[in-house]
């Protein structure tokens, strides 16, 4: 197993999550948050002023999924998150120990 963590625009998540479920997976978390890669800070037209943007806004996904979908996920992922244009966030790929579901006890990949 496998911890899928992207980072990505806000406003592709949906594009994102879309392209996620049809490739299998079904559970996933979202987190908005704020931060900054390697892309330099760059101005934005906020409320007819010109402000630097430093913290911007992205969304945090993340998903843990079998070894067998991890490649499809990613590709899916890059397909419907990419602009092309610095900001387009990142993925990383974590491996996973195991999984316990609570509720029945269920471990490893059927717990997910």
């Amino acid at each position: 197993m496998k911890r899928i963590v992207c980072y990505l625009r806000p406003h592709q998540l949906e594009a994102v999550k879309t392209a996620a479920a049809d490739v299998g997976i079904s559970g996933m978390t979202v987190t908005d948050v704020r931060g900054c890669g390697a892309s330099p800070e760059a101005a934005a037209q906020l409320g007819g002023e010109v402000r630097v943007v430093k913290m911007p806004l992205r969304s945090k996904l993340e998903i843990v999924a079998a070894d067998e979908v991890v490649e499809a996920v990613v590709e899916a992922v890059v397909l419907h998150a990419r602009t092309g244009q610095s900001g387009d966030g990142k993925i990383f790929i974590e491996p996973v120990a195991d999984a316990v579901r609570i509720r029945t006890e269920e471990r490893g990949d059927a717990a997910v």
